[in-house]
């Protein structure tokens, strides 16, 4: 009987279906919990799905643990990672009620004691510095005095991020004090409950309702600018060892602090130790991203973040040591690792739709591999129209930061 993996998504990237027929190809059976209307369920490789409902999220997700009993639980997204956390604080004060699906949290993830250092943006800094690897100096910004203060001991560029984001969302790159106080601002502030019931009622994602509501303001913090480009890597991970990675240069993205559309494979050695390193000081679990920047005039990477879950790369099976998805199905069942054939024999890879959307005459398309799921139609389908729902959201981003930089009057 092949091990079972339930995919825990609440946001509806395409990238999660990509990883669930990966997944079903190493020999998982893969269950989803999801919003309704989520790409994972337009794939075939989905054994069941479990509904989300972004009002109830620790119910949702445990109604789906209960009924699909996983060996495995993958998050695809920040706010998944997060319920699960709050899922295991809920049930470790159960006592040895909950001693089960706190182990199964543990396993799938980490252990707790890695939970409140990976979702908090300085913190996590600090802990790798403490590990020898190079990163940007950090600092939480509390208001507005502490930024003035900070603007004029460090100076500009420098780059604003909130705790609890995603996909560039939380991320500004600012070159004045003027630009700092209004990002600064708009990234502390709760969301407007209008956006927030604008998500919940046509994209069904209800992460926004409950900050909303309860007015809830974000950390911020302040990161040291690195010039240069940007690198990423997942890897999978069992217990605090890393089983297999993939590390890329980023040659394109959609916007300028959001997710890459396209990207050339790479062998980095200090981006693989500074994985190495935080992998094993927090005892991590499954899939895991990092985020570097690789300076310009030196070559020197630099860990600027963590993203705790599986990144959009994840599917990607890409040979010896780059197979994330055998790996994990090797580390569960405790048998030798099986990888999958190559998806291809080309460094550059331009994902699919993110690189099509952005310029469907693209080089990367044309002399890369694009990655589109053929053998899918329904979800290629899904994947164009989320592709274009977020090109929409995006574009009404930036009209709103350009009215914000206006220096409208605070209410």
């Amino acid at each position: 009987m092949s091990p079972k993996i339930l995919i825990a998504a609440t946001s509806s990237w395409c990238t999660t279906a990509r990883l669930a027929m990966s997944l079903a190809n190493a020999g998982f059976t893969v269950e989803a919990v999801c919003p309704s209307r989520h790409p994972l369920r337009k794939t075939k490789v989905v054994a069941r799905t479990h509904t989300y409902h972004g009002l109830r999220p620790l119910i949702s997700f445990a109604e789906a643990i209960s009924a699909a009993k996983p060996d495995l639980i993958v998050p695809g997204d920040d706010p998944a990672t997060r319920h699960l956390r709050d899922l295991y604080y809920r049930e470790r004060d159960c006592g040895q009620a909950g001693a089960a699906l706190c182990a199964l949290i543990e396993r799938s993830i980490g252990a707790s004691e890695s939970f409140p250092v990976v979702h908090a943006r300085t913190r996590f800094v600090g802990l790798a510095q403490e590990e020898g690897i190079r990163v940007p100096k950090s600092w939480v910004i509390a208001d507005i005095m502490e930024l003035k203060k900070l603007a004029t001991d460090v100076g500009f560029p420098m780059v604003l991020k909130a705790d609890g984001t995603s996909g560039g969302d939380g991320v500004r790159i600012v070159h004045t004090f003027l630009e700092a106080e209004h990002a600064f601002r708009a990234l502390q502030a709760p969301p407007l409950l209008a956006r927030a019931a604008k998500r919940a009622l046509i994209n069904q994602d209800m992460g926004l309702v409950w900050p909303s509501l309860l007015r809830r303001r974000s950390v911020v913090n302040a990161q040291s600018f690195v010039a240069g480009h940007e690198a990423t890597s997942l890897v999978a991970c069992w217990n605090g060892t890393v089983l297999a990675s993939l590390q890329f240069e980023v040659l394109n993205k959609r916007d300028s602090t959001g997710p890459a559309s396209a990207l050339r494979m790479i062998e980095n050695a200090e981006m693989s130790a500074a994985a190495t390193k935080i992998v094993g000081r927090l005892k991590l679990s499954g899939l895991h991203g990092f985020d570097f920047m690789i300076e310009a005039h030196t070559g020197n990477a630099y860990l600027i973040e963590i993203n705790p879950r599986a990144t959009q790369v994840g599917h990607l099976t890409l040979g010896s040591g780059r197979d994330l998805p055998a790996s994990l199905y090797a580390a569960v069942t405790g048998n030798a690792v099986h990888e999958s054939p190559k998806v291809t024999e080309k460094d550059t890879i331009a994902l699919f739709p993110q690189e099509w959307l952005r310029n469907p005459a693209s080089a990367f398309i044309r002399s890369g591999y694009h990655d589109v799921p053929w053998e899918e139609p329904e979800l290629v389908r899904a994947s164009l129209v989320e592709g274009r729902n977020w090109s929409k959201r995006f574009s009404q981003r930036k009209e709103f930061q350009a009215l914000s930089a206006a220096r409208l009057p605070l209410l």
